[in-house]
């Protein structure tokens, strides 16, 4: 009975083999047949068609198309993007080291680096690149003064720049180096006895970094509380996402497995190392914006019952990619997999395998949500993200605060603050005054920034379908009154959304001051969630009540 047993299983295996072979050169010969067709259209437009093509454009217009049609991670890298590419996982790259932006006919300056080549050569905020090697930049893109101004480190390009207050241009040579973005953007107490990391991105070393932030903090000596913040981080490696949840998790836990279509993509990921504090109380702050690497150190931290998570629903990319290299020194990233946090859940929030009617791609619906249990027995559910343990909404940004900032009108007034001013209290301690607000909105008296509300967005396409439908003749007057009461007020919407508008303000001028650090500095001290997630951290009953599930205050809104 055995032998037949064996042999039975032995046919069915060799059966499905054979079945998965023919299934492969079916896959196969469908691609060669595709392809050849494809050369042969290619080479029938270059003897037939009327016109000389750039065939380069061509076909990256046609591999662009075909990638689409799957998810808008898989794409198509050619060789003059590589170095974009390869500064997403490593973040470093030859350039100047600073942040650029258009504003009217140039490129504009628009954050030099702290300790940046750029910084070193004196660029400062709202310098206006009106020549770049000598050649005109009006009229320019973000992209094309971008490639000029990177390269390799120790060759120089000569800028010439227009400068507020500044009677004539200025030319300044700015030596190229090896710039490095590093992946905690700040670190510090917040108190007595709270850290704060502020980590922004999962390029390589992002671990060690943190580690070493960590330790840093550790030497205070007081330190028994710390918040994590990965609001606004889209994620990037997953290697080092499982390196620093394994600072804070004891050695050999799963952190994440991964599934995809061959065996070799199902892998699992476990802590490797001794944990640098296994026991510290943790908070980790996180957001619609929070993404992928992200998500998994949220995650598995939520589903190990190691920290309180705080914020918003995060972004639900629960797809992993690798870089394939592909002929003459192109690549592709091509998803591969799905990954799987501790508690058994994908997070991810679209599937891109079905689409609409419209050809849009699916979210899951919640009739496919399934619910799994962390170490502790709390619920927690797949398909759409980090369900955060206590809600705590960022709020909308306004209209009017919308306009200004895209209008540049913020950053312009800071500029102007700056060269008025040549020094500034602290961050922490710097306020922008009513005189201050005052004065700002004085200057603001002969600029442009008109808007839009979304309230009279919707009555002016409700116009519309009513003038379609020939409704409107009748309802004229009901839309002339709600048109006449619905006309936002500038000066009023100044007053109203005064608090908001003086953060933001207050932001871009500690900025001038302090660099990218003194912005994170100031803000802390107007953060609704970091005085959440430290009133939490103080009262470790509650802490650890929301870590068991027995606590009235997991996802309430704060």
């Amino acid at each position: 009975m055995k032998q037949i047993y064996t042999i039975t299983i032995f046919l069915l295996l060799a059966f499905t083999g054979n079945i998965r072979v023919q299934a492969q050169e079916s896959s196969n010969f469908e691609i060669s047949k595709n392809l050849d067709i494809f050369a042969t259209m290619c080479k029938e437009l270059n003897n037939n068609y009327v016109d000389e093509l750039n065939y380069s454009d061509l076909v990256k217009t046609g591999i662009d198309a075909i990638l689409n049609k799957l998810d808008p991670y898989t794409v198509y890298i050619s060789e003059a993007d590589i170095e974009d590419y390869a500064f997403m996982t490593t973040g470093q790259y030859g350039g100047i080291g600073a942040l650029i932006h258009k504003q009217g006919d140039y490129i504009v300056i628009s954050e030099p680096y702290e300790g940046s080549p750029s910084m070193k050569a004196g660029l400062i905020q709202g310098d206006r690149i009106i020549m770049v090697n000598d050649k005109d930049a009006k009229g320019k893109s973000v992209s094309d003064v971008s490639a000029v101004l990177k390269g390799q480190p120790g060759t120089t390009v000569k800028l010439r720049i227009s400068r507020e207050g500044e009677t004539s241009p200025i030319d300044i040579n700015v030596m190229r180096e090896n710039v490095s973005i590093p992946n905690v953007a700040y670190s510090e107490m917040l108190n007595e006895n709270t850290g704060y990391i502020k980590l922004t991105g999962f390029t390589q070393n992002s671990g060690k970094e943190v580690k070493d932030a960590f330790m840093k903090l550790k030497e205070n000596g007081n330190m028994n509380a710390l918040i994590i913040d990965l609001r606004d981080n889209g994620g990037g490696l997953m290697n080092e996402a499982v390196t620093i949840t394994n600072l804070f998790v004891k050695k050999g836990e799963l952190v994440v497995s991964t599934k995809g279509k061959t065996p070799d993509r199902n892998k699992s990921y476990k802590t490797f190392l001794q944990a640098v504090d296994p026991e510290i109380p943790i908070v980790v702050l996180v957001n619609r914006f929070s993404a992928s690497a992200s998500e998994i150190v949220a995650g598995a931290l939520q589903d190990l019952d190691r920290a309180v998570i705080i914020g918003e629903r995060t972004y639900g990319k629960g797809l992993v990619q690798n870089i394939i290299p592909l002929s003459y020194n192109t690549q592709m990233k091509v998803t591969v997999a799905k990954y799987y946090i501790p508690s058994g859940r994908c997070i991810q929030a679209i599937d891109y395998a079905t689409h609409d009617s419209l050809g849009f791609p699916r979210p899951i619906p919640d009739s496919l949500i399934n619910s799994f249990k962390t170490r502790a027995g709390r619920i927690v559910y797949d398909g759409g993200g980090i369900i955060p343990d206590v809600t705590a909404e960022e709020p909308e940004i306004s209209n009017i605060a919308i306009s200004l900032i895209t209008k540049y009108l913020i950053f312009d007034y800071a500029n102007k603050y700056k060269r008025d001013h040549a020094t500034i209290p602290e961050p922490r301690e710097f306020k922008i005054s009513d005189e201050l607000y005052n004065d700002f909105v004085a200057w603001l008296h002969d600029k442009d920034y008109d808007y839009i509300t979304r309230s009279e967005k919707m009555l002016s396409d409700l116009k519309k379908i009513a003038e379609k439908e020939q409704y409107y003749s009748e309802l004229k007057a009901e839309f002339d009154m709600l048109e006449s009461k619905m006309q936002h007020n500038k000066q009023a919407d100044l007053l109203k959304f005064s608090d908001e508008l003086k953060s933001q303000l207050r932001s871009e001028i500690v900025s001038r001051y302090y660099s990218q650090k003194g912005r994170i500095q100031a803000s802390l001290t107007e953060d609704k969630e970091i005085s959440t997630a430290i009133e939490i951290l103080k009262d470790q009953k509650t802490y650890k009540a929301i870590l068991d599930g027995s606590s009235n205050l997991t996802n309430t809104k704060s």
